[in-house]
């Protein structure tokens, strides 16, 4: 496989915004984006998924985070299938399951082409410290229509919103992990039966 990096950037009168992937990196990331929940969840897609991150973002956050939220999963989603390329290679699937404390959540991501979100979470609590756990979806969907991957989460178990969101954002990264890992078997083949993802 070829050098799987990119490099978004998403301009709108809402939001600035800056996105650096490297998809074969080692979990090295760096974020600037005003919304501190949000970059340690970001963290752990990094760490878990050993992609190496560069974010930085300007929203209309004295509004509230909305836009800003929503605008990062757009722009990464768009970062990881530039990054991603023609798809040749790559296991396609993925899925984790990954324990903190009482919390367990399960994702599973296949990178078909269409977007897809299946996210039936409900969180204990609606804010984690400042922020808002409906901001979640709106991060997970604007990813998956522009990653063009269909993506499942459930967080089967959990009575701590920070340990319910952050065993998703966890899990989230080893998925990935897994479904763009290069598979020796499959050197130059598309993992279609349609011959094209």
């Amino acid at each position: 496989m070829s050098d799987r990096t990119a490099t978004v950037s998403r301009d709108t009168l809402e939001t600035q915004i800056t996105v650096s992937v490297n998809l074969d990196g080692t979990g090295v990331s760096r974020f600037d984006t005003g919304i501190h929940f949000l970059e340690h969840m970001l963290d752990q897609i990094a760490r878990h998924g050993l992609i190496d991150l560069d974010i930085t973002a300007k929203g209309d956050t004295h509004i509230d985070d909305h836009h800003t939220v929503e605008d990062l999963g757009i722009t990464l989603g768009q970062a990881i299938n530039k990054a991603v390329g023609d798809k040749k290679g790559i296991t396609r699937y993925g899925h984790a399951y990954v324990p903190l404390d009482e919390a367990l959540s399960r994702v599973v991501i296949d990178f078909s082409g269409r977007p897809g979100l299946i996210m039936p979470v409900e969180f204990s609590r609606g804010r984690i410290g400042n922020f808002d756990v409906d901001l979640f979806f709106e991060f997970f969907q604007g990813f998956v229509n522009h990653a063009k991957v269909t993506l499942h989460i459930d967080n089967i178990r959990g009575a701590n919103a920070h340990h319910q969101a952050e065993t998703i954002f966890k899990a989230f990264g080893r998925a990935l992990r897994m479904a763009l890992t290069a598979d020796d078997r499959m050197t130059g083949l598309m993992p279609s039966t349609k011959g094209s993802l």
